[in-house]
């Protein structure tokens, strides 16, 4: 879970773009942190740079698949 000091720092969004699932691999369309939808490990990554391989890390449960979902981004 990502946490922050100041709110002031941070804007809502309700925007469609958090609602995005990304494969393993693929290039994130912003930089930021991004969730795994199987185990919800975190990770940070630059605009345009790929978001980590289907090999990054397991799952306990091997039935959940590794997907990112944007929960923090910057534009």
């Amino acid at each position: 879970m990502a946490f922050y000091y100041r709110s002031s720092d941070f804007s809502y969004s309700s925007n469609a773009v958090f609602r995005t699932i990304y494969e393993p691999g693929q290039a994130a369309t912003y930089g930021g942190i991004y969730k795994c939808t199987g185990c919800g490990n975190e990770i940070a990554t630059a605009r345009s740079h790929s978001l980590p391989p289907q090999n990054h890390h397991q799952h306990t449960n091997h039935n959940l698949p590794i997907r990112w979902q944007p929960v923090v981004l910057h534009g």
